[in-house]
Formats: C-alpha cells, structure tokens, sequence
C-alpha cells in the first residue's frame, strides 16, 4: 500500500518529491524546544491518555443549560432506526410524509412506510446510473474527474429528500408491516461492497463495448442483463418488492378505522399521500461561501436518469428559520439536515456550541466561520433529521429547535435531539419547505436557471 501510494505522488507532477518544505532538524529541535513540560501538562497527559477526549473536555456547568419546553412544537409520532445504515434520508423524508397523512385526519389515523421497499429502487436507480453514465462517458478516460468519480463509488446509501419525491412518485409505497426491515437493509456495507464490485466490472465491459463500436442496442441489452443481476442481489439481500398486498387502516389505539382492502404500491401511495410531492416544495440551503438568493443544481445527481438532479436556492439563515417557524407553527414537519457530529452530547441528546471545550484542554483556539469550514471540508451537511419544535421568545426570537432523530427511542431525548439557536445557525445546511410557507420572493428567485455544481463539494454530499 505504501510502494503504491508513493508511485502515485511520483507520478503527479504537483506532487512530485520535493528538495524543500520538509521537517528537517533544526525546525524538529525547535518544535520540541516550544513544548511546555510542567507538573500541569504531566498531569494532563496522564489524564487524556486514559480517558475519551470529549468525557474531559465536556463542558460541565453547560449541562445546566438543557430545558425540554418548546413553545411550539408539532405532533410527536414513533421513532425509527436506521441502524448501521445510512438513510437517514429516506427516514427523515417518510417521517414528513407519514405526519402530513395524520394531521390530514385529525391525527386519529396514524400509518408506517417500509423503508426496505423503496430502499430496493433507490438502489437499483443508483446501480443504473454508474452503468448508464459508464456508458455516456465511455470517450473520456479513467482519469476524467467524472469517470473516476463513478468507480471510486458507483453505489451508496446516501440521498436527500428528492429522492424520496422521486422514488415514492415512481414506485409508490407500502406500509413497513407488509415489507419489514431485513437485516442487509439495516446493516448496509457488505451488500454495498458486492454490488459495487459488480458495478465496477460492469462499468468496465461497457467502455470496451462502446470502444469497440458495438450498437446501442446491443449496449442497452447488455445492461439490462447487468441490472437483472444487481436486481437478484438486491432481491436476495432486502426482499423482492411486493406489488399487491391487503392492509387495514387503523388509529393510534389499533382499531380499525376502515375495511380491508386490496392495494398496488401506487394505490397505497394515493392513499395515503394524494398527488405528486415534486412540485410542493423548495430546498433551501444555507451556504455562506455563495451568493444568496441564487439556485444551484447539483451535476450527476442520483436521479439524472430515472428522476431529476438536485436543485436547491442558497438562503441566509434568517429566511431559513422564518420559513421553519412558519412550518412547525401549522402543524408541518420538516425535513432538514446537519452537521451533527458537531458538539453533539449524545448521552443527552443535546447540541451547543460549549457542550466540549477543547481550545481549553490543547491550549489553541478553533476560529474558523461557517464559510471557513465549509470550504476546507472541516464542516458540511451529513445527517438527516425531521425538524419537529421551535421554541420562541417574548419577541417571536428562536431560542431552540427539536428533532426527531433515526437513531432509536434510546438515544437522546426519548430519540429526539434538542438544539440551541446558536448551534442551529452554526451547523444547519438544507431545509426543505413546502411552498405555501415560502415568501413570494424567494419563490420567485427559486425559479431562475440554476447554475451547475460538482457533487463531491462538502455541502452537496448525500445525507446519511
């Protein structure tokens, strides 16, 4: 590993060996000439070299701080798992779609969507995309940025809340009772390793192909034989979807509220969510390295071929927070994604910006903005969750916001995780706003031509 890690910095002109700019001696002796050696700093060592960083650096008069009141809050509805999985995506975006339905009825009837269904398109769109874009950028080489991107990972778990538009929209749903949770569903790396090989192998004979001159025809049957393999693995791992089922509305109590019934996935999603969800929404993102107010697309999206790119319009974190508050105080959920490692004290689901002091116990400084953070790839947006409470000051002023999270009820706050507003500003980066809570404005600004981005970006990787 370490011959051929050096052979590849060899080889790149900008990384080739260099005479200066290394650790010589004289800059070694100073180094070790700087480092304090008190009793103090002993006694620290022992202290970290035993213990986790963030137990000593844990901020203890911060645990004061934590007050679960919310002035407006919307209704709380069972928590999810997503286990070692990473759709917290399609979780956080179900969990939107299944509170619409119940404050639709009065909250009375209460519905759980299978994950593991529309997890087995998702995959199979994503598997389709790597063979499809293999094929489209067959002329360009290995080496091309988008190529290389393909094959370093041709499949994930990752996704944003346009894909669950898109899949649910295609595909319909099902209730989870009629398609569980297999355990490749919930623990997702060994069947994406497997599929990934394949679709490396794939992608490869489909350049040769197309190297070769073979017709278009020929390339496409080639694929579908392809994707009918990546099919069995995904029928093997999570479950054939089932295309008709019988399913019995029932309220929070567990009576049946109507009769039995025969549905298709689409009947279900009918039911149960009505019309088309693309359309109803914007998504907002929060990104201080851009112009506000402007609308970016994301370039080779997951749904560049069986749905659409990611599109979303940069806000400041004011408009953000009047669209949410506007949201939660209707009732209406929202799907949102954070940074959340950052800060966060899981033991009681709380996230501050002085939940761990760690300037203090290295004795340095973290002064890096948001902008800052973002652009060296020392921040961006990685994990979904439903924005579910606000609480509001005297003067309609944010002091907190709530989250229901997928990580289980026995995490945080009964699986729910408490924010304060400075955390909320610091580490927010994409709301997504059904439009009647939308000013004017911005929906109009939303609808320029957006201009085209890279998805490796630190802020346009999929939630997980």
């Amino acid at each position: 590993m370490i011959v051929c890690l050096t052979a590849l910095l060899v080889a790149h002109g900008a990384f080739a060996q260099k005479t200066s700019g290394g650790i010589t001696a004289d800059m070694l002796r100073q180094i070790e000439k700087s480092q304090s050696r008190s009793s103090a700093d002993k006694a620290l060592f022992n202290a970290v070299a035993a213990n986790s960083i963030d137990d000593l650096a844990k901020n203890f008069k911060n645990q004061s701080k934590l007050d679960t009141h919310f002035s407006h809050e919307t209704k709380s509805q069972s928590i999810h798992n997503q286990k070692s999985s990473g759709r917290c995506w399609m979780f956080s975006g179900l969990n939107v779609l299944r509170s619409n339905f119940a404050k639709e009825h009065g909250d009375s009837i209460t519905v759980e969507f299978s994950h593991d269904y529309l997890f087995f398109y998702d995959q199979l769109e994503k598997a389709n995309l790597m063979l499809q874009a293999a094929v489209d950028l067959a002329d360009k080489p290995m080496e091309n940025q988008y190529v290389a991107m393909l094959f370093k990972s041709p499949i994930g778990d990752g996704g944003t809340f346009c894909g669950v538009a898109d899949l649910a929209e295609k595909y319909g749903l099902v209730p989870m009772s009629v398609q569980p949770e297999t355990y490749s569903a919930d623990n997702t790396s060994r069947m994406a390793r497997i599929i990934a090989s394949k679709l490396r192998e794939y992608g490869l004979e489909l350049r040769k192909m197309v190297a070769d001159g073979k017709k278009a025809k020929a390339i496409n049957e080639r694929k579908t034989e392809m994707l009918s393999v990546i099919y069995r693995i995904l029928s093997t791992t999570l479950g054939e979807p089932v295309k008709e089922f019988s399913y019995t509305f029932r309220n929070k109590k567990g009576k049946a509220v109507d009769e039995t019934k025969i549905y298709t996935p689409m009947e279900f999603y009918k039911a149960t969510v009505g019309g088309p969800i693309n359309g109803t929404f914007i998504m907002a993102m929060n990104d201080p390295r851009r112009p506000y107010y402007k609308t970016y697309e994301v370039e080779m999206d997951r749904h560049t071929y069986d749905g659409h790119n990611w599109k979303y319009i940069n806000l400041p974190m004011e408009d953000i927070e009047q669209m949410a508050i506007a949201s939660i105080k209707d009732g209406r959920k929202l799907y949102s994604s954070y940074d959340v490692a950052k800060q966060l004290d899981r033991k009681n689901g709380f996230l501050d910006l002085d939940n761990y002091d760690y300037a203090t116990l290295f004795n340095t400084t973290f002064p890096m903005d948001k902008a800052q953070r973002i652009m060296t790839f020392d921040s961006g947006s990685t994990h979904a969750m439903t924005l579910t409470a606000v609480d509001l000051d005297a003067d309609g002023k944010p002091l907190k916001w709530k989250v229901e999270n997928s990580w289980g009820t026995t995490s945080g706050q009964s699986g729910c995780l408490i924010m304060t507003e400075p955390w909320f500003r610091e580490y927010t980066f994409r709301l997504v706003v059904d439009k009647k809570y939308v000013p004017d404005n911005i929906l109009e600004a939303e609808k320029q031509k957006p201009v085209m981005v890279m998805p490796d970006d630190p802020l346009f990787q999929e939630d997980e």
